[in-house]
């Protein structure tokens, strides 16, 4: 079974690669360079892809410069107050699925692997049950696969997971989390306090296991 697999180069996209080429999946990688403040992430996604010695992994750089995120712009400062985080990327997911879409129907692939889950997240919209229900049904009337009476399949395997259940799976699975990155900034050690550094922190703490990567504080 062939499955593109996004990898952004953090625990979560490792892990839910991992489970699925541990299921049987020959695994193609995709990782996005979108202008994100910390390319840390994307030297990560390629030490992952060589980790689970995937059967090609594609990188594609495309310009979201112009969209306001605190992960593109450093200065970037909400005007109104929201629940959603400023490092909330507008539609982010949605780019993603669509472009490990026309990976996935180029090479007649049976699925689509994202690590999203909605637990111990940051609140983003894109990362719910409903979001991936409804994708699914876009990937199941828009392409040509789908017409002609094929499927690919959205596969979230960690979706209903908490970080600490995500990061045990990982550690079972023999998972080298050393070369993963969290961080939202793109300095040499994590800076230990951000939203994505303290969810990491804490997770590793809950799981029982030492987090091998370092702080900054």
């Amino acid at each position: 079974m062939k499955s593109v697999a996004l990898i952004s180069g953090g625990i979560d996209s490792f892990v839910a690669a991992a489970y699925e080429k541990s299921k049987g999946s020959i695994i193609y990688a995709l990782s996005v360079d979108y202008g994100q403040i910390h390319k840390k992430e994307i030297e990560s996604a390629e030490k992952i892809g060589k980790f689970l010695e995937v059967k090609q992994h594609k990188f594609i750089k495309i310009d979201l410069s112009w969209l306001p995120s605190s992960l593109i712009d450093r200065n970037y400062k909400p005007e109104k107050k929201s629940e959603i985080p400023p490092t909330y990327v507008p539609a982010r997911n949605i780019i993603f699925l669509s472009l490990a879409l026309a990976y996935a129907e180029s090479i007649d692939a049976d699925s689509i692997i994202i690590g999203v889950h909605c637990l111990d997240y940051s609140g983003y919209p894109d990362c719910r049950p409903k979001f991936i229900e409804a994708f699914q049904k876009v990937v199941d009337t828009g392409i040509k696969k789908s017409v002609e009476g094929g499927r690919i399949f959205i596969r979230t395997p960690l979706i209903l997971m908490k970080k600490s259940e995500i990061i045990k799976l990982g550690a079972k699975l023999g998972l080298d989390f050393s070369i993963t990155w969290s961080c939202y900034k793109g300095e040499d050690k994590a800076c230990g306090e951000c939203d994505s550094c303290k969810i990491r922190i804490r997770a590793f703490s809950e799981a029982g296991l030492k987090d091998p990567i370092e702080y900054r504080k």
